[in-house]
């Protein structure tokens, strides 16, 4: 990433058949074009990309239609007209065409108006001095840098910096905020100062901004490699505090008689650190995000016990629809599965530190499902103590959990497991009624083959159904469907 040194002085060797091409058609057609952004970017960074971003001094849909006819084999290309864009899809390769263009704004909108411009007002309406970088395209500067604000030596130093003042980049798009801090935490930048300012200047801005576009950058941060960065700064700059209070909340630490509690906000972004480490399940590191989220409004003091926050884990997971709803996240198995994880968090934990018995891992078998593995790891995400013999001992423990949960997979044929005997063999065995006992009776079975006191298969939970039933006083019926009374 360092070391690129006064790399805007010689030329970008563009080899592949598609940037030959690109040139021809510029030449051809007398449309001038250059390769900005992202995929400029990426490669003085050493990314492959095949994504590429092309300003054009005129018609971008008229370019594309050029270079479209001089694509060999297949292809696929569209206009949008409304925007004045194209795209076209070629042997891997994904273009992106728009006409050089200025812009202006209003306070009150990220909508831009905008004209026609040159490629250096192309490049003063970027976001980023390392994402205003070009690369032409045309005989007379083929592959050669246009580096107007510096991009290159703030590339090579890993420095985020806007090109104009940041108070106007912010201002007029405030999703340049959260794109400041995405490429900070993803790329392992840093903000140079003034434009870190200007993030804490503008952070209000960040409310015009439609929610669907902040959780896909959000999304984004939360998929980093080290996820903790990106919300330190949202949180520092104030940015977080516009559209995530429920996690603002979980920061602070109280003292109460000289008893403190863990700084809950700190601590989550560990365990999201952690997690991160082992998956790149994004729902997994939103269960690790909102695991504890519940804990500032079921916080307690007790001056015997301290500081508590009894049922957080239950609250929590009662949260997670309304936060999804508002984040626009997504309201269906995804959330149900952030619910599942937020609900039952503590029980490995708690298991952990207890004799494990069979009973216990037979009801977090069943409770888990086939999430069981996510499961474990959140929880082995969530031992953040400093006293490192009590991790030790925890993951130890953990260790010992995981290793029963499958001999009792194993034996007792639980994951995603449903009781043998199901309502309409209740049904079809007694005169009910009472709707409610059906229910009981199920329960009853279940209670008995997870505490080991019948086996897991249909006999064994028949006659157990039998004789519970005649102990709830419930009649049989006979094979002609008779009424007899249990025996």
């Amino acid at each position: 990433m360092r070391g690129l040194g006064y790399l805007c002085s010689v030329a970008i060797e563009l080899s592949d058949d598609i940037f030959r091409i690109l040139r021809e058609t510029s030449e051809a057609s007398g449309i001038r074009a250059w390769l900005i952004g992202g995929y400029v970017r990426d490669r003085l960074l050493g990314k492959p990309s095949k994504d590429l971003d092309i300003v054009v001094l005129g018609d971008g849909p008229a370019y594309a239609d050029a270079l479209a006819k001089r694509l060999p084999g297949e292809k696929h290309q569209a206009i949008f007209k409304t925007y004045g864009t194209a795209q076209i899809k070629w042997n891997g390769y994904e273009l992106e065409f728009v006409g050089a263009r200025k812009e202006s704004y209003s306070h009150e909108s990220r909508n831009p108006s905008v004209e026609a411009g040159t490629l250096k007002d192309d490049q003063e309406r970027r976001d980023f001095t390392i994402n205003a970088l070009s690369i032409g395209l045309n005989a007379d500067d083929f592959g050669q840098l246009v580096d107007p604000f510096q991009g290159i030596r703030d590339l090579d130093a890993g420095i985020i910096r806007t090109p104009l003042d940041p108070d106007r980049t912010f201002s007029d798009d405030p999703l340049r905020m959260l794109r400041a801090i995405r490429f900070a935490t993803r790329l392992g930048f840093r903000i140079e100062p003034d434009t870190y300012a200007g993030l804490c200047r503008n952070a209000e801005r960040i409310r015009i901004i439609s929610q669907e576009r902040i959780s896909d950058e959000l999304n984004r941060i939360v998929m980093a490699e080290k996820p903790s960065v990106g919300f330190k700064l949202l949180f520092d700059t104030g940015i977080l505090h516009h559209f995530f209070p429920e996690m603002v909340a979980l920061q602070g630490v109280e003292t109460i008689n000289g008893k403190s509690h863990k700084d809950n906000f700190y601590h989550t972004l560990q365990v999201l650190d952690n997690l991160s480490q082992w998956t790149d399940n994004l729902w997994l590191r939103w269960a690790a995000i909102l695991h504890d989220i519940a804990k500032p409004p079921t916080k307690r003091f007790d001056p015997k016990e301290g500081w508590t926050f009894h049922g957080h884990e239950d609250k929590g997971a009662r949260m997670v629809k309304g936060i999804f709803r508002r984040l626009r996240l997504p309201l269906d198995h995804k959330m149900k599965y952030v619910e599942k994880l937020v609900l039952l968090h503590l029980r490995p934990i708690v298991l952990s530190k207890e004799t494990v018995t069979d009973s216990a891992v037979r009801r977090l078998i069943v409770d888990a499902g086939e999430d069981i593995n996510d499961l474990l790891l959140l929880s082995k995400a969530d031992i953040t103590s400093k006293n490192e013999a009590k991790v030790n001992r925890y993951l130890r423990n953990l260790e010992i959990v995981a290793e029963k949960i499958v001999d009792v997979t194993e034996k007792d044929r639980l994951r995603n497991w449903q009781p043998p005997i199901t309502g309409n063999h209740i049904m079809e065995s007694f005169i009910i009624q009472d709707v409610h006992m059906i229910g009981k009776l199920k329960n009853e079975i279940r209670e008995a083959i997870l505490e080991g006191e019948v086996a897991n298969e249909f006999d064994a939970a028949h006659a157990f159904m039998l004789r519970k039933g005649k102990e709830l006083g419930l009649e049989t019926k006979n094979g002609n469907g008779h009424v007899a009374s249990p025996a």
